[in-house]
């Protein structure tokens, strides 16, 4: 019979039938059983056959001892199975389960993960009968910032923890768990531009929470360098930022249009990977094409400065399945935040495979501006790439100035465009 069972990994809700491990320790439970039954029978016809010309009482008294230590012994063998079982099942599903019995765990979080019965009862067709709610797997690690962040008062206001949340999202514990709380509101909305021109117009500091970032404003955030590509990239009259993508300052910067005109008219979505401030997205906004922009507020009001121009921010890790379903988007463009030089190869991997799976067939992967850490993280990148056999419809090798006085990387930027697999 199938059971339900709270578990944490996917960051869906969860429901789940009795698993292998489960049915495999029922299965040696009714062998058990059937061994001690068995045993007893033998033991039984043994002391029949012996008692002839012996006295029963002594004879009985024995037997009875030596099947009470062969079920003690099996009984130990069960429980051994168990643990054993238990941690295998714990291995294999590479989660561990939230002990919410715990004395620190918050009543909100208790609240939210506990069990929940269907309203209209058991489903006839899955035959579940409840209904769980789920986090990261990697909450477990960190249960006490978790069971921090779901402390608050139910119904009130939430705290202004952001950062708290950021922090957990960076550990991996991803999704996070709702809360009934009332999110801290920006009242002074009234700078906001319309479409198009708030594409351009810079964005006010009133429009955005600065609480927990050392900056409090964007003038401040345009003197510091957020990452390799985010320099004064919240400056959108100054600087380089108006002039991305549709101004060269090397061989590695393409032109947007001339990338548009590789897909032959065909692009109406696409999804940015380590966008900045959103700029690729506004370029692809005039010219009629969605973009959504994947975003961490990583010392800067990020997810919010890219909604004030009127662009639409994903708050997303890069660790994280990307929430699309496959074959969606007519072109992924990543920045040079796709670093492999502190990853795994099989980071990277994952990664990449799960570009490959929301980006359609015929669709363009606009590598730009990826930067090498050293010659054998080239060579891992460029045998990546090939193995997924994409078209190289432009594929640039050079050098690019990092930020002024910080001298010149390698970068490469290519436009791969994906085969139809059989």
């Amino acid at each position: 019979m199938g059971s339900v069972s709270l578990k944490i990994g996917d960051g869906t809700a969860r429901f789940r039938r009795a698993t292998i491990c489960s049915s495999a320790l029922n299965i040696l439970m009714l062998l058990s059983v059937i061994a001690t039954n068995i045993f007893a029978l033998y033991a039984f016809t043994y002391s029949k056959s012996q008692n002839q010309g012996q006295g029963l009482h002594l004879h009985s008294h024995k037997n009875v001892q030596l099947l009470s230590e062969q079920v003690s012994l099996i009984l130990r063998e069960i429980d051994s199975s168990q643990k054993k079982l238990a941690k295998m099942e714990k291995e294999l599903l590479g989660y561990e389960s939230l002990d919410l019995s715990r004395p620190n765990i918050a009543s909100e979080l208790k609240i939210f993960l506990d069990r929940h019965p269907l309203p209209l009862g058991k489903d006839s067709r899955t035959g579940i009968t409840e209904m769980v709610s789920s986090v990261g797997h990697s909450c477990e690690k960190s249960a006490d910032l978790l069971s921090q962040y779901m402390t608050y008062k139910p119904l009130g206001p939430c705290p202004d923890d952001w950062s708290l949340a950021q922090k957990l999202i960076l550990r991996g514990c991803e999704p996070l768990p709702r809360r009934r709380c009332f999110a801290k509101s920006i009242p002074k909305l009234g700078t906001l531009k319309p479409l198009p021109v708030s594409l351009w117009k810079p964005v006010s500091n009133k429009t955005v929470n600065w609480s927990g970032l050392g900056c409090k404003s964007f003038e401040c955030v345009n003197t510091k360098k957020i990452t390799r590509e985010c320099a004064s990239c919240f400056d959108l009259v100054g600087g380089y930022e108006p002039q991305k993508f549709v101004k060269a300052r090397g061989k590695n910067d393409f032109l947007i249009d001339d990338v548009l005109s590789m897909a032959g008219g065909s692009v109406r979505i696409g999804f940015d990977i380590g966008g900045g401030s959103g700029t690729f997205a506004a370029r692809m906004a005039e010219r009629n094409v969605t973009v959504i922009t994947n975003t961490l507020n990583m010392d800067a009001p990020v997810s919010e400065f890219i909604a004030a121009r009127g662009l639409f921010p994903l708050y997303l890790s890069l660790d994280h399945r990307f929430p699309f379903y496959d074959n969606a988007f007519d072109i992924v463009h990543a920045s040079g935040l796709l670093d492999v030089g502190t990853a795994k190869v099989e980071k990277l991997e994952f990664l990449m495979f799960d570009i490959d799976r929301i980006l359609r067939a015929g669709g363009l992967f606009w590598l730009d501006n990826f930067y090498y850490a050293n010659e054998e993280k080239k060579r891992t990148l460029t045998r990546l790439i090939e193995r997924f056999e994409y078209k190289k419809l432009k594929w640039v090798i050079g050098e690019k100035a990092d930020v002024p006085g910080s001298g010149k990387s390698e970068v490469l930027s290519a436009v791969l465009q994906k085969p139809i697999r059989a």
